[in-house]
Parts: structure tokens; C-alpha cells; sequence
């Protein structure tokens, strides 16, 4: 993935362009859709949210996080995943995002954000 070699690892590029496809996301569910340890998915989040870049809440026993809004830094960064989202075909986003989170609403499409 070219975002590894943006970002420096291929953890922190799963993290962020899950993040930037679903909005907020907790770590188990970022692990469970790469089959990967859950262990090296949690430190990269709190990586990230001591960096200011992400913010987390608990619902219920889950901690939840999303991009801080507050950030100044969290726009160029969605530009950057947004560039890369954008470049990839359906079957990618297929692949790497094949578990829903929430029903769709009706009419919208099935990938690709609006």
C-alpha cells in the first residue's frame, strides 16, 4: 500500500484508511477486518490520539475513536487518504471493507463517500 510508505508503517495506513471509510471505529474491529493481533492496532490508535490527531470515547466496553476535529493537521491528512480511497477500485474497497458497521440507507450507493 502506498500509504506505508507515507505514513511509515503498514499498521498506522490500516488504521487511518479505516478510519477515514467508517467514520470512527474501535480497534478490535479494525484488527478483526485485516485479521491482524489486536495488540499493534490499539498502539497505533493511542500513537495517533496522543499525537492530537484522533480522539476516543467509551460506548459501553468499547473505546471508539475518530479524527479530532480540532486538529489542524486532520484535514491535509483526510486529503492524502481521500486521494489514495479515491484511486482504489470497487473490488479493493470490497476487500479491505467488507464488513458493515450500520444498515445502509435506502438509495445509497455502496461504496464511495459523498
Amino acid at each position: 500500500m502506498v500509504l506505508d510508505g507515507i505514513f511509515g508503517n503498514k499498521t498506522a495506513s490500516k488504521v487511518l484508511i479505516h478510519l477515514f471509510h467508517y467514520n470512527e471505529l474501535h480497534a478490535s474491529a479494525i484488527a478483526k477486518d485485516y485479521g491482524v493481533a489486536l495488540t499493534p492496532i490499539k498502539n497505533q490508535l493511542e500513537r495517533f490520539e496522543k499525537a492530537g490527531v484522533l480522539v476516543s470515547k467509551n460506548i459501553g466496553k468499547s473505546r471508539v475513536y475518530s479524527f479530532n476535529p480540532k486538529s489542524p493537521f486532520v484535514k491535509g491528512l483526510k486529503l492524502i487518504l481521500e486521494v489514495y480511497y479515491n484511486s482504489l477500485s470497487i473490488n479493493d474497497k470490497e476487500i479491505l471493507f467488507s464488513s458493515r458497521r450500520r444498515p445502509r440507507d435506502k438509495g445509497k450507493p455502496v461504496y464511495g463517500r459523498t
